[in-house]
């Protein structure tokens, strides 16, 4: 038995998450689907880095596989991607180490949002890219990112269906990066809440809005009651982009900024 690590990507949109769904229409389920064919009817679960939720898209997933067959790194690469979707694709196989594990190895998860600012939406990025046309206040998106920063019981940013045992996680790095038009978001954790990033987005564009001052997220922080926040924003520009795995250099891994110029095109 050798187990393989996979790196993907897909397009959230019409998607209902990673995780298999009764109507089957769950990212895995197309993966799990096309490994099953690949490996000659044999059925192959897999485990992920992290779940994303639904029209969320995945720059860099990386899930691993428990298999008996032998096929070469490349076949893997080839033959999932003639029988997966055009919305999903396998980027490389690795072989790891029976230790390995996607979802337990990993020591951090960076999530980024792109969200277009701007008085008319972009049609050509719709479901790739959040948006609103107010003009926003990004000095005053960094001092509130400030407060999120650290160990924090983050029960004011997670939805009712969270499943969690613990709402405390550490936010490792809160970077917005801004450009005419657009606004990029870096979130570092170990790992995230259900809804998490949504739910921190919503409060950052209250303070870029002018409607609640920076510090009014430390006070959401304190209160640890979701009733008070702000609303969970779309799904659209939400983007897992890297999962760090550093006992295991070796993956082939890009940095979330190099992911998002090879997937999405855009430079920050």
């Amino acid at each position: 038995m050798a187990r393989i690590a996979l790196g993907l990507s897909y397009q959230g949109t019409g998607w209902h998450g990673w995780q298999t769904q009764p109507d089957h229409r769950g990212v895995q389920d197309a993966v799990e689907t096309a490994l099953q064919r690949f490996l000659g009817g044999a059925r192959c679960p897999t485990v992920c880095a992290g779940r994303t939720d639904s029209g969320v898209h995945a720059l860099q997933q990386v899930i691993h596989v428990d298999v008996e067959a032998e096929r070469r790194m490349e076949s893997w690469v080839r033959g999932l991607n003639a029988l997966l979707p055009d919305s999903v694709a396998v980027h490389w196989a690795h072989p790891v180490q029976a230790h390995f594990h996607a979802r337990f190895a990993a020591r951090s998860r960076t999530y980024l949002y792109l969200l277009n600012s701007a008085a008319v939406r972009s049609p050509l990025m719709r479901g790739r890219a959040g948006w609103v046309h107010d003009a926003l206040d990004a000095a005053a998106m960094r001092r509130a990112g400030q407060y999120l920063v650290g160990e924090h019981d983050f029960s004011a940013f997670r939805s009712a269906e969270c499943q969690a045992a613990s709402p405390v996680r550490t936010l490792q790095a809160l970077v917005i990066y801004d450009r005419p038009g657009w606004l990029l978001f870096e979130f570092r954790a170990n790992a995230f809440l259900h809804h998490m990033v949504r739910n921190l987005m919503g409060a950052l564009l209250m303070v870029g809005r002018g409607r609640r001052p920076p510090d009014w997220v430390a006070d959401l922080l304190e209160q640890r009651d979701r009733r008070l926040a702000a609303p969970t924003f779309m799904p659209d520009g939400l983007y897992l982009a890297h999962v760090g795995y550093p006992a295991h250099p070796d993956l082939p891994l890009l940095a979330p900024m190099q992911a998002l110029a090879r997937h999405v095109a855009l430079h920050f």
